[in-house]
């Protein structure tokens, strides 16, 4: 693919923000919460990491950052907090990276 081809598919004014967005997506635990929040809905922060195996505290820093890049969204009730995604175009968007990720394994296996 030639670098124009490239620039058509990422307008200019949105390269910066669209490779924030891959950068957020681009770690294995935040995929992770993702995925249970995606798969159960909407769960408190003790829930999720529970459920993820990753460590409150670390957990609560990766949805802030989720959070203030707007791919999920918050709620407080009394001393908990709430998290669900907010973005329709994740599932879309994982689905895509892991058909074409299946698809490299399928022919690497195949060579």
């Amino acid at each position: 693919m030639s670098p124009d081809a490239f620039a058509g598919m990422v307008p200019e004014l949105l390269l910066e923000e669209a490779a924030r967005r891959f950068a957020l997506l681009g770690d294995p635990s935040r995929l992770r919460l993702l995925n249970v929040l995606h798969d159960r809905g909407e769960l408190a922060v003790g829930e999720i990491a529970v459920r993820t195996d990753i460590s409150r505290e670390n957990a609560s820093q990766h949805l802030t950052r989720l959070a203030a890049a707007g791919l999920i969204a918050r709620r407080r009730r009394g001393t908990s907090v709430f998290y669900r995604v907010d973005d329709a175009t994740l599932a879309e968007i994982c689905a895509l990276i892991c058909r074409g990720v299946r698809t490299r394994a399928s022919a690497l296996a195949g060579s």
